[in-house]
């Protein structure tokens, strides 16, 4: 099984933040590190996931309707008196530029499903492209035109079709969409594994984020990898490695 930090180490320190992404980097064995990007006003990527910014900053409206200099002025809470803001993708590339060299992978969402930002996907391929790191990076969206326009762009690259049921995942991928890998939700697993053992299955969780308290259980992987499931993206992949 291979292990991913779900939006940094989104369980213990805030989610998409450089502070999370820090953290995770630290840890030995991580296969990689999941984020989400959108686009500012002024068409800026900045690493958020969601389309409001009022669930993890101080501030309230759409990433959209903010500039990268009004966003940059918003505040996240990391506890004892530290404040956190929200990153741009560079930043976070920077800050991760050598764990990517020493083979840390890097999935870059796509948050385009409930807003279709226009561009995204030609300046994140080309930010991608222009740093060399095309082969340390897995794109990934729940928008199947989005994933068809990478895959236009860069033909090599490694795509994850996003969906909650792995059958519609498995659907999209035979349909035509491009990508190559599943990203199901980890409860959506409707097939048998037969049907899906010739593809990586990275599938993604939800729920207790920072700065909610962990719950103290533990996921059964040998479980998961019974169902086909590949790879897991976790806000605590701390405890597991």
């Amino acid at each position: 099984m291979k292990l991913w930090a779900h939006r940094g180490c989104s369980q213990r320190y805030p989610e998409n933040t450089l502070l999370a992404f820090e953290k995770a980097a630290q840890i030995n064995g991580l296969t990689g590190i999941e984020l989400d990007i959108q686009l500012t006003k002024d068409g800026r990527m900045v690493v958020i996931h969601d389309e409001r910014v009022d669930r993890t900053t101080d501030g309230i409206g759409y990433v959209r309707e903010y500039t990268l200099e009004e966003i940059r002025k918003l505040k996240i809470d990391a506890g004892t008196g530290k404040k956190e803001v929200i990153p741009t993708i560079e930043e976070v590339l920077d800050l991760l530029e050598k764990k990517i060299k020493k083979g840390l992978k890097i999935n870059i969402e796509l948050k385009n499903s409930v807003y279709p930002y226009q561009g995204m996907e030609e300046k994140i391929v080309e930010l991608i492209e222009k740093r060399g790191m095309e082969e340390s990076v897995v794109y990934s969206s729940f928008y199947t035109a989005s994933v068809e326009k990478i895959r236009k762009l860069s033909p090599k690259a490694e795509i994850g079709i996003l969906d909650h049921k792995v059958s519609d995942c498995l659907y999209k991928v035979k349909g035509g969409c491009g990508a190559d890998v599943l990203h199901p939700y980890w409860r959506g697993i409707d097939l048998p594994r037969e049907q899906i053992e010739k593809y990586q299955v990275r599938a993604w969780f939800s729920g207790h984020l920072y700065p909610e308290k962990p719950t103290g259980t533990r996921l059964d992987i040998e479980e998961l990898e019974r169902k086909g499931i590949t790879d897991v993206f976790l806000n605590e992949p701390e405890r597991y490695l």
